[in-house]
């Protein structure tokens, strides 16, 4: 299988990373028989986070005897303030996760780059908990370009993680080129898409092209891991066919849509905005009926009590004017259904 070196972290892991956001959704049982079956077939670095409510303790039950310890990495972030709540976070990611170590930790998403003397003191506090064997690297999270180049410039960081995929701008690549430059490992998030991709090997053929990203797939299935894990084990390539496929792919997707990271939540009436904001996209890249159902409709029809308050137009990362988008995603689904029942 391809392995990976994590930039200076010096961390050397399978090219499948796995993303443990999905598995909040699945129970315990399941969860820990999908985690078993990545580690049993080679994967060893696990990401999670503090705001993926119970994900590390899953990760933790599965991955917390000693002997599993040693062989695995565990990545977890934070999405605190203040330093006081950055203290409490990691000891409650370390006590969920069972560890007493994490060996990266991460800034989640922030709207800045936290750096020594801003004010804030949470890049101190990441190298204190550094100094004190809490932490053994220390990271950043982004989705935004600006905060990202920023992180890498500083040369504060020891990896980047930023969305990625065969869908990314130009811009969203130089990144790539940046990280490998500053030896800072890159860590690929929203590899399919945000769920907007639907071939694995397409995804994963991408993203071997590149010798410094680690792809973090997010399964909440075996039956999804299991195509990565075959990806891993006979890796595909980029040839005539698929390039043609990744263009189409790339023209009919291209421009603004929602990748679906959720940054725009709450929403003061509870629209499900990184579902709805994509049901145009959702209804033609996967079977129609799923999303046909009444709970669907209901929220979609959630939409028209929309307040304009700007709140997730204000929040989203990509800069997407999130309430013209659940308009136009709204209509297209009312005239779906109109057609279905025809």
């Amino acid at each position: 299988m391809t392995q990976i070196r994590l930039g200076k972290t010096e961390i050397i892991t399978n090219k499948n990373g796995f993303g443990a956001l999905p598995i909040q959704r699945i129970s315990f049982e399941a969860a820990d028989a999908l985690i078993m079956r990545a580690y049993e077939n080679g994967i060893t670095f696990f990401d999670t986070a503090r705001f993926y409510s119970d994900s590390e303790a899953k990760l933790g039950k599965a991955l917390s005897s000693r002997s599993l310890r040693e062989n695995v990495f565990l990545a977890s972030k934070t999405m605190c303030s203040a330093t006081e709540e950055f203290w409490q976070q990691l000891s409650t990611s370390l006590n969920e996760l069972q560890t007493d170590y994490l060996d990266l930790y991460q800034f989640h998403n922030p709207d800045f780059c936290p750096k020594p003397g801003d004010g804030t003191g949470l890049y101190e506090a990441m190298t204190k908990a550094k100094a004190e064997g809490k932490i053994r690297h220390i990271g950043i999270t982004n989705h935004r370009i600006s905060i990202a180049k920023e992180a890498i410039e500083s040369g504060l960081y020891e990896t980047l993680q930023f969305p990625l995929s065969y869908l990314s701008s130009s811009e969203d690549l130089e990144l790539v080129s940046l990280c490998k430059e500053a030896d800072m490992g890159f860590i690929a998030m929203k590899a399919m898409g945000g769920g907007l991709i639907t071939k694995a090997d397409a995804a994963y053929a991408f993203m071997n092209q590149f010798d410094n990203v680690l792809p973090i797939w997010g399964v909440q299935k075996t039956e999804e891991l299991d195509q990565f894990l075959m990806c891993g084990k006979n890796p595909p390539v980029i040839d005539d066919a698929m390039r043609a496929f990744i263009e189409a792919e790339r023209e009919e997707l291209s421009g603004d849509f929602c990748r679906g990271c959720g940054y725009c939540m709450p929403c003061p009436v509870g629209i499900k905005i990184n579902d709805c904001a994509r049901m145009a996209l959702l209804l033609r890249r996967a079977p129609a009926e799923a999303y046909m159902d009444e709970a669907h409709q209901a929220d979609m029809t959630l939409i028209e009590s929309c307040l304009h308050c700007g709140k997730c137009k204000a929040k989203c990362p990509y800069g997407l004017d999130t309430p013209a988008l659940l308009e136009k995603n709204l209509a297209d689904y009312k005239e779906q259904i109109a057609l279905r029942t025809v």
